[in-house]
């Protein structure tokens, strides 16, 4: 669900909308933690008012990303304009700043999928720590949902796209894109991903993850100039603020736990010795 969401949201919004929306899954994993009551948050620790205070600017990110586009990068001007007398000029159509001003957009829609995708994968993250609790063995857990999922994806693919033409395979763009995507987004990431995390620790990884807000809007502003706005890159940057800004409280509130646990585990150690002396007496 959350790849298919991701990428039919794709083709309505654009690449900025994809990376800023991915950062607001932190946010929304707190919030089903606390709904379904498996994570407790406490007013008095820092850490749990860093997460909300996160999830808020996340979510304030999200809406920015949605409703406010802003003006494109760069406008370039037709070549018919060129032609007529500087009189006679044509005045360009003004933008609509705001998306819900405009005529036949699909910004929202594509916004709308994006959101949906990132829920999707909060839910699967919190179904996964619970299965790795049940069976840790991560490997086969990896193998068995990359399984099925394909084949949820050729049911579900059957049924929307019933032209058999479509389905051959060419010697084309196409082809080089998709092979390129299994390499470099499967196999290439995830390798990197688990040595990362063998070699730093699991909180190494997602550190990293709002970088491609300044990568994605840099490569755009070179290449897809005419698809990227300013006020999207600003919702986008929100959300990775809000993204930094939970990841810091679930790490002071893992901190907070294992001091606790040590301060517990250090009672315990001093008190046995007491009731082992009273016992021998």
């Amino acid at each position: 669900m959350a790849q298919n969401l991701a990428f039919v949201g794709l083709s309505y919004s654009s690449p900025i909308v994809a990376i800023g929306m991915a950062n607001i899954i932190p946010a929304l994993s707190f919030l089903l933690a606390i709904i379904l009551r498996t994570t407790k948050f406490n007013w008095k620790s820092s850490g749990s008012q860093a997460r909300l205070i996160g999830t808020f600017i996340s979510i304030i990110g999200a809406i920015s990303l949605t409703l406010y586009r802003g003006p494109t990068i760069k406008n370039h001007s037709s070549p018919a304009l060129s032609l007529q007398s500087a009189a006679a000029v044509a005045v360009p159509p003004p933008q609509h700043l705001l998306v819900f001003l405009s005529t036949h957009e699909n910004w929202v829609l594509g916004c709308i999928l994006f959101a949906a995708s990132s829920l999707a994968l909060s839910i699967w993250n919190l179904v996964q720590v619970g299965t790795v609790k049940i069976y840790p063995q991560v490997m086969k857990i990896t193998s068995f949902y990359s399984l099925f999922g394909t084949i949820q994806s050729a049911v579900l693919s059957a049924f929307i796209e019933r032209d058999p033409s479509a389905w051959r395979l060419e010697l084309n763009l196409e082809l080089f894109v998709i092979i390129s995507t299994a390499i470099f987004s499967s196999l290439i990431r995830s390798s990197v991903h688990i040595w990362c995390m063998h070699m730093k620790g699991p909180s190494f990884v997602p550190i990293f993850k709002p970088l491609g807000i300044p990568i994605a809007s840099a490569f755009g502003c070179l290449l897809f100039a005419d698809t990227f706005h300013y006020g999207s890159m600003m919702g986008a940057f929100v959300c990775g603020v809000g993204y930094y800004t939970v990841m810091w409280g679930q790490t002071r509130e893992d901190d907070e736990m294992h001091k606790n646990s040590r301060n517990l585990s250090s009672s315990s150690d001093e008190k046995v010795p007491l009731l082992q002396e009273d016992s021998q007496v």
